[in-house]
């Protein structure tokens, strides 16, 4: 048997926790059930007794910021309230005391007064637009004037999963790139910084009987050794001069541009945009909102310019009665294979349902097109890495077999 620590509520709302003994999760989920409590969050182990239990760490709250994550949770837990027949009030009653966040617990309770008092909770939402973006705030109005919020919280948790395994798959196959640069990266500094200046006190005598790559690497180490700081504030400059060059309106779109014209690059940010586009605006139909309305929504969370200003073809075809899927093919942003599915959507009726189909099919297209990547930046950056220090191994051997031709 396993210890199971839980966290619920009762039929009145009122915050509860404790232990309970179960072969497993599900077989746990029945017993507090059978207890009359609404579970809303149950772990492995017991409650209150591990040493790290109310330490944190720091950052842990990510300077004050509520995480995606965090924000995921609160729409599962709310929708399991909501679900089991306990008012939004004291659903959010209990959330406030669940959270753990202290920014999170501030903005909760904020809305829960404002809801008290007889705000909607679309409202109340819109009131913390650094927490809830437009799409959530919508989606939740839907639901409250469809009468069907409990069925929104739960569209809107399953959206979120989603998103968020998408940015966990791509982290996590860059992951071993990245430890694969920073290795290697680490290993041509030290060559830089601390191998190569003690051959050049053996060097330094020698003149011009230095060979080429010699001269040139001995350099490259003289620059980096004595002016780090300065290829620092350099390299810090152009960093920041790019991000500012990004944040403007011109700047970001010749950028997009760039970028979906790169190879294997370009197709993959299309294909990723292209699921984000049918998901939302699956997830915004199914809850009853306006599509000319959805679509303004949907611009908001796509993050190439390129695609966002297709967009807008879109509505004007949309309010002149050409349909989504004319306009979408003119535009020449979406896969011929997106838009026949949106076409036949539209004429069986099924549009919401086909975008779905639409957004699992590229996410499948994307997980494989990462891979795809992966697998060629790897072997790139190995063989990458072993020019540059193969150079830095030669160039030295070759100033030490000169040695015996130069004349003291």
């Amino acid at each position: 048997m396993t210890v199971f620590a839980y966290k619920a509520t009762d039929k009145k709302g009122q915050f509860v926790e404790g232990d309970i003994e179960a072969s497993d999760y599900h077989v746990a989920v029945q017993q507090i059930q059978k207890l009359n409590y609404f579970p809303i969050q149950i772990t492995e182990g017991k409650s209150g007794k591990s040493f790290f239990k109310g330490i944190k760490l720091p950052g842990a709250d990510l300077l004050g910021q509520i995480s995606q994550k965090e924000l995921l949770n609160l729409t599962q837990q709310l929708s399991t309230l909501v679900g089991a027949g306990i008012t939004l009030d004291s659903s959010l009653s209990s959330l406030v005391k669940l959270a753990e966040n202290q920014k999170l617990k501030e903005v909760l309770a904020d809305i829960q007064k404002r809801v008290h008092g007889g705000s909607s909770f679309a409202e109340a939402l819109s009131e913390h637009p650094q927490a809830f973006s437009k799409l959530y705030v919508n989606m939740i109005r839907a639901g409250e004037e469809g009468g069907v919020l409990t069925a929104s919280l739960d569209r809107l948790a399953k959206f979120m999963e989603k998103a968020e395994d998408l940015k966990n798959n791509i982290r996590s196959a860059l992951v071993y790139p990245a430890i694969l640069a920073l290795v290697g990266g680490s290993a041509v500094v030290v060559l830089i910084t601390v191998v190569i200046p003690r051959f050049s006190v053996l060097f330094e005598d020698m003149g011009t009987a230095l060979p080429l790559p010699t001269k040139i690497m001995l350099g490259m180490s003289a620059i980096v050794s004595n002016y780090w700081w300065l290829l620092i504030i350099l390299l810090t400059m152009t960093v920041a001069g790019f991000i500012s060059y990004l944040k403007t309106d011109s700047g970001k779109y010749r950028w997009d541009t760039l970028v979906l014209k790169l190879p294997l690059f370009g197709a993959l940010v299309q294909k990723i945009e292209v699921s984000r586009f049918s998901l939302t605006l699956s997830t915004l139909l199914k809850s009853g909102v306006p599509v000319l309305h959805a679509l303004g929504i949907v611009k908001t969370i796509l993050s190439n310019s390129v695609i966002v200003s297709a967009m807008n073809p879109l509505q004007a075809g949309l309010k002149s009665g050409k349909g989504l899927s004319g306009p979408l093919e003119q535009s020449g942003i979406f896969p011929a294979m997106a838009v026949h599915m949106i076409t036949v959507g539209e004429t069986s009726g099924t549009l919401d349902d086909m975008l779905a189909k639409v957004s699992e099919t590229y996410d499948k297209e994307v997980e494989l097109s990462i891979k795809q990547i992966i697998s060629l930046i790897e072997p790139l950056m190995i063989l990458l890495m072993a020019l540059i220090i193969g150079f830095i191994v030669i160039s030295m051997l070759m100033a030490i077999f000169s040695i015996n031709d130069i004349s003291f």
